[in-house]
């Protein structure tokens, strides 16, 4: 398979709260990326994107927050929520970067808990994508 994208990117807006998730694909590899604000409202949100690219049987799931403004405790338990499922059948990651989410992730002690990476390539990279 190429590296071409693999299925349709699907995108998801929550305009009334202002986080956005797009899904897409390197290889075999599903990236979510999430723009604005992960909380109680939209982590389901984020949590139906990321389990949406579980049952395609993906490689490699990436969840991208580099685009987000807020990440609340919910959100963080769809994190390792996503973690848990991805044990044994696909490899995870987290790209995050910043006040907004490298901080609280490294502060509550989940940031080696989740795979926890700078950026995409290095991510890719630790998952041997």
């Amino acid at each position: 398979m190429t590296n071409e994208q693999a299925f349709p990117a699907n995108n998801v807006a929550t305009a009334t709260t202002g986080c956005v998730i797009n899904e897409s694909w390197i290889g075999r590899t599903a990236v979510i990326s999430a723009s604005g604000v992960i909380d109680m409202l939209t982590s389901p949100q984020l949590e139906e994107s990321i389990n949406t690219c579980f049952d395609k049987s993906p490689t490699a799931v990436i969840v991208d927050l580099s685009d987000v403004d807020f990440l609340a405790s919910a959100g963080m338990g769809v994190l390792v929520s996503a973690r848990d499922r991805a044990t044994g059948t696909a490899g995870f990651a987290v790209v995050a970067d910043g006040p907004a989410t490298s901080r609280p992730l490294k502060l509550v002690g989940l940031a080696d808990v989740i795979g926890m990476h700078s950026n995409l390539e290095e991510a890719r990279a630790a998952l041997g994508e």
